[in-house]
Formats: structure tokens, C-alpha cells, sequence
């Protein structure tokens, strides 16, 4: 087994000063120690976008109605969308899962496909966002994407979502598994003034609440409580990337709360994940540090659709190529 002593030794005796490269270097090696080579693989790559509405938007906590899920799935599969135009600059292969929207179903096809657990959760500030058996199916169906996508031939995933509402659920997410004050995780999601966000801090705070006071003490269950179709589906995702070894990018805040999901159900999940970014949303730091992970950038980001996992393609690639392509000091006859 290749271990991180013999890939650090490899990395020093290229044909640089040690550690020059910086944070490029952790990279590289992560990526060999991940594919169990010094020689990493970062295409064919796949990134799989999971679509869900959210019961939650009719308390007043998003700037945009439920609709624009709809319109913007539309546009993602148009090729209009941020994540759309990033994933074909980059040449990373994009899917689109929708688990839960509500939009009319659409014709499958290999960038799409419809298998919606319901038309959006129920009002997580009133009941359980979904029961445990709607939980486990959205992850299945997660697992089951990540798995295709490396019997395709994938070397790297990553995962992104869609739902209008959805940073409310990864707020509860995070407060419940972090245990932090709730106004340690809230942010304005997607453009959500004063008056929105009041609103969404009392919904946090009811349904963390009810978790608290009714809980049986089943963690899946608590989770599901608050979470989003999408998000259990990322969450399963990971799970499944992590048992078959393969490196996921992870994106935002809404990617994160899942990513944490999957490290507390599956533990090691984060040993195999690489955090493009942190983001404007303020639970998005609470959650990395949790998970451990240490973000590539810091741009301020907070679109998601999983923009921030494929900015960071790019940096992939040249980590791999440094490791596979570089001289060493006694190929190139230099003397140290």
C-alpha cells in the first residue's frame, strides 16, 4: 500500500525546493494517496447535480419563490447556468437528478433523470421534512448515481444541488450536527434581506426545538427532520464515492451539510473529500471545520450548483501533472 511517507518522498525529489509548491502539494498528495498511485487520474470526472423543492419556502425564509426551481433546472439543462457553462469549460461530465422538485417529469436521458421521492418536502417548520424511509431512498438514490459514475470510468466526483429553500435545511443541519448556536450558521442564502432572514432564524430555531424536545434519539431520523431530498441524495453520493475510494470535490454550504451527513453515517467519507471553497454563508466554516477540511478558495462564493467544486477542476489537474509529469532531480542529472 502506497503511503504518505514514500508520496512525500516522491514530491521532494522533484525538481523544485520542498514544499514550493504549497497547497498544490497537498493536493497531489492526496489525490495519490486516495487512487493508491503516484501517477493520479483526474479525467474522466463527473459532477452530478440533485434537484429538490422545499416545503419549508412557504414560511417566507427564501428571496425566491419554489418556482425558480423549476426554471432554473431548465436552464441547467439548456447549458445556460453558471454550473453549466463551468462544467463544459472544464470538461467535467454534468447530470442533473431531480429527487424531488416540482416540476412536471421529463424525459430521462444520460444528463438527466427524474425520480422524484415527492413534490418537495413537507414544511419543516410545522413536521418532519420527510420520514426516514423517504431519507434512505434519496440517499439510495444518490449512491446509486456515484457508483454509475465510476463504473463509467470516473476518477473524480463531485456533487451540487438545486432547491429553492434549501440553505434553511442545511442551517438546521448544522446547528443539529455541530451543536452550535443557530445564529452561528444562518446566512442570507440566496440575496435574502433583513426581513427574510428574521424570518428564517425563527424557523431554525422552531425546528431545532421540536428535534430537541422529540426526539427518540435516532440520528437518521433527526436528520431527516430538517433535511432536503437533494441533500440526503449528496449525502449518499459521498457515502458511495468514499466506499469505492474515489476523490469528491466538495462544494458549498448546502454540499457540505451533506458531506457532513455522510461522514457522520459512514465515518472515513471525509478522508476521500477535497473542499473547493468556503463560501459567504457563515455555517459554511462551521462545517468544514468539523469535517476537518481545509478549502482550496476563498472568493466569497454562495451560488452552489456545485460552481465552487468545478472552479477548482483546473487545480486538480495540475496537481496530478506535477505528479506524473515533473523530472525528478536524477532524471534530470541535477545534483542536490
Amino acid at each position: 500500500m502506497l503511503n504518505i511517507k514514500e508520496i512525500q518522498t516522491h514530491l521532494d525529489n522533484l525538481t523544485k525546493p520542498p514544499g514550493s509548491l504549497g497547497r498544490l502539494e497537498e493536493v497531489a498528495a492526496k489525490l495519490c494517496f486516495c487512487q493508491q498511485t503516484l501517477k493520479p487520474q483526474t479525467r474522466p470526472r463527473q459532477i452530478v447535480l440533485f434537484a429538490a423543492d422545499h416545503g419549508v419556502v412557504e414560511e417566507g425564509v427564501s428571496a425566491w419563490p419554489a418556482e425558480v426551481t423549476e426554471l432554473m433546472i431548465d436552464n441547467i439543462l439548456s447549458g445556460g447556468a453558471a454550473s453549466s457553462v463551468l462544467a463544459k469549460t472544464t470538461q467535467t461530465q454534468l447530470k442533473l437528478v431531480d429527487v424531488g422538485s416540482l416540476c412536471q417529469n421529463k424525459k430521462d436521458s444520460k444528463f438527466y433523470r427524474c425520480v422524484q421521492i415527492a413534490k418537495g418536502t413537507a414544511n419543516l417548520a410545522k413536521v418532519p421534512a420527510m420520514t426516514k424511509e423517504q431519507f434512505e431512498k434519496s440517499m439510495q438514490i444518490g449512491k446509486e448515481e456515484a457508483e454509475n459514475a465510476v463504473k463509467n470510468g470516473a476518477k473524480i466526483l463531485a456533487a451540487g444541488e438545486m432547491g429553492i429553500g434549501n440553505t434553511t435545511a442545511a442551517s438546521c443541519l448544522s446547528a443539529i450536527l455541530c451543536d452550535v448556536p443557530v445564529e452561528n450558521v444562518i446566512g442570507p442564502g440566496a440575496g435574502a434581506d433583513d426581513k427574510i432572514l428574521s424570518r428564517k432564524i425563527q424557523v431554525v430555531c422552531s425546528a431545532i426545538k421540536r428535534i430537541r424536545t422529540q426526539s427518540n434519539g435516532n440520528l437518521a431520523e433527526d436528520i431527516a427532520s430538517v433535511c432536503g431530498f437533494e441533500i440526503a441524495a449528496m449525502a449518499g453520493f459521498y457515502i458511495k464515492a468514499a466506499e469505492l475510494k474515489t476523490v469528491m470535490v466538495i462544494d458549498g454550504f448546502i454540499s457540505t451539510a451533506a458531506a457532513l451527513i455522510a461522514e457522520v453515517l459512514f465515518k472515513g467519507s471525509r478522508d476521500y473529500m477535497i473542499a473547493s471553497h468556503c463560501s459567504a454563508e457563515p455555517g459554511h466554516k462551521v462545517l468544514l471545520k468539523k469535517l476537518q477540511l481545509k478549502p482550496l478558495l476563498d472568493w466569497s462564493m454562495r451560488l452552489g450548483e456545485g460552481t465552487g467544486a468545478l472552479l477548482v477542476m483546473p487545480l486538480l489537474d495540475s496537481a496530478a501533472d506535477v505528479m506524473a509529469k515533473m523530472a525528478t532531480f536524477e532524471s534530470a542529472g541535477i545534483k542536490r
